[in-house]
């Protein structure tokens, strides 16, 4: 028998960080030591009591389905919090509550976009956007940010990539793999735009508290932009809590049935004992929240500076998130090239640069969510090979 699968499953990528984690996992097996610099998840422990709650919630039997939307009391605690780190207000009723943040991303795409539309989304920019996109027949529409001007647009660019079948603006600030973050005359235009062309945005805000510098705006905050605005968070960098896999959106009120019937349809609902587990992390004391980001600020300060000495390299501080995106075309080689020589010949997990789109080329993604130690290891091994194997490296 010969299975015929469907050609829309030919348009979905996949994430690099997990096949490189997988290559990498494999050389660990062999004996290899591997530093890992490819994954971006937090090097700490999930918040104790955000445990012994899921622990509790286990123990008491809290093991069942729960509503699909998420339990009411986590949707308000939700709704609470997120209003208040983005001065805004927010009705538990907005809130939906997914197995990670992946599922919003699709939801939103699936229910504003479809074959003849349009979606533009940021280019280097987190891979899934392109594909769920493609996937739902849509056209990606890649946005370029570039170096010069802090990992973010041009305002002539984006208009000039609007048309009359652009349906969504994805944004994600702090911005994953660069660290830029956009500023407030940035989110004017795309609200400006947004209003005028009666358009929707999802803002990717997973990076919210990973803000060195300056204070986080959300586009939602902006005039008209409340009703026309999907807000994407969750818990997996705040709070550490990858693998527990607790995501949310914060939706116009209009889009809130449809997100609900995307979760009974695909997902039922999220693990019951893991939002127990979320709903302290959020009601529980934050100074785990707030020890990490200063040891994330102490680790970039190191890598930056690091990597600004390495041949070839030059690094621009990043502004959030926990990735430094280091220029790396002067060693001679491409991005993959680059990336697979480092794991193979080095012991260094990165990623390429461009398997977060055309503009990441000449760039790998570096996360400094690993130990201060591990990082100064892998800022070795980088220059030993570096001085070894690219010795004509071109002048920064």
């Amino acid at each position: 028998m010969s299975l015929r699968i469907h050609p829309r499953t030919a348009r979905l990528q996949t994430e690099s960080a997990f096949k490189v984690l997988a290559r990498a996992r494999e050389l660990e097996r062999s004996g290899r030591e591997v530093i890992h610099l490819e994954i971006g998840q937090p090097d700490f422990p999930s918040p104790p009591h955000a445990c012994e709650a899921a622990v509790r919630a286990l123990r008491e039997g809290k093991t069942g389905y729960g509503p699909a939307p998420g339990l009411p009391e986590l949707r308000a605690a939700i709704a609470e919090d997120a209003g208040r780190r983005r001065g805004l207000r927010f009705d538990p009723s907005q809130v939906i509550v997914t197995p990670g943040g992946k599922p919003i991303i699709l939801y939103t795409i699936q229910a504003l976009a479809g074959e003849g539309d349009e979606v533009i989304y940021p280019d280097p920019g987190f891979p899934m956007y392109a594909s769920l996109i493609a996937h739902a027949g849509a056209a990606p529409v890649p946005l370029r940010l570039r170096e010069e001007a802090g990992f973010r647009f041009d305002a002539g660019e984006l208009r000039s990539l609007l048309s009359d079948r652009t349906r969504l603006v994805i944004i994600n600030s702090p911005q994953n793999p660069t660290g830029g973050v956009l500023e407030r005359a940035d989110l004017q235009v795309i609200a400006e735009e947004a209003v005028r062309r009666d358009l929707a945005v999802l803002s990717d805000e997973i990076y919210l508290n990973f803000l060195y510098e300056g204070t986080f705006e959300s586009i939602a905050a902006l005039p008209g932009m409340a009703d026309r605005t999907v807000i994407l968070d969750g818990f997996s960098k705040t709070y550490a809590m990858t693998g527990w896999r607790l995501g949310y959106g914060i939706l116009p009120p209009a889009l809130a049935e449809a997100f609900e019937l995307y979760n009974v349809n695909i997902v039922s609902c999220a693990a019951t004992f893991s939002q127990h587990g979320a709903l302290e992390a959020i009601r529980g004391p934050q100074d785990c929240v707030r020890f990490m980001v200063r040891e994330l600020r102490r680790r970039r300060d190191f890598l930056v500076g690091a990597l600004a000495g390495l041949p070839g390299v030059r690094c621009q501080r990043p502004r959030g998130a926990f990735y430094a995106f280091p220029w790396i075309a002067g060693t001679g080689y491409t991005s993959s090239g680059l990336s697979a020589a480092l794991l193979d010949e080095a012991g260094v997990a990165t990623l390429a640069g461009n398997s977060f789109g055309r503009g990441g080329e000449g760039y790998l993604r570096l996360s400094y969510a690993s130990s201060m130690e591990n990082l100064e290891k892998a800022v070795e091994r980088m220059r030993g090979f570096l001085e070894r194997k690219a010795p004509g490296a071109m002048e920064r």
